[in-house]
């Protein structure tokens, strides 16, 4: 079975790559641009994995995934920022997720970038 990604970003060039790359190592990958229309085409028990930019325009990635956790809380998250993280208020707004491997920082090489996102797909 294909471990099929949520990649939420809102800048188009990322999703393009990262989408890209992640196709090419086998993953099946479904990107938005924008929170409000991933959340409008999210589907419980479709995804392995969601990818969400932290910082986006109308809503930031960690209300949309708070909002995708209401639809599926089985499905596993990755934050991707370029920014700093407040790792303590993030554990205390996620207590049960796991702060350090669920941050990846941009930019990153492609080939990091695969091997966080197979790792956290088969933690």
């Amino acid at each position: 079975m294909t471990n099929r990604i949520l990649l939420v970003d809102d800048e188009p060039d990322l999703t393009s790559v990262f989408g890209m790359t992640l196709q090419d190592s086998g993953f099946e990958v479904d990107t938005f641009n924008d929170p409000f229309l991933a959340l409008s085409n999210f589907k419980a028990d479709l995804y392995h994995l969601l990818l969400i930019d932290v910082r986006m325009p109308r809503m930031d990635g960690f209300a949309l995934y708070e909002k995708l956790k209401n639809i599926d809380d089985k499905v596993k998250v990755c934050f991707i920022t370029a920014y700093e993280v407040d790792t303590q208020a993030l554990t205390q707004r996620f207590p049960r997720l796991d702060i350090d491997s669920s941050i990846i920082k941009k930019p990153i090489f492609n080939e990091d970038f695969v091997r966080r996102v197979n790792k956290i797909i088969n933690s």
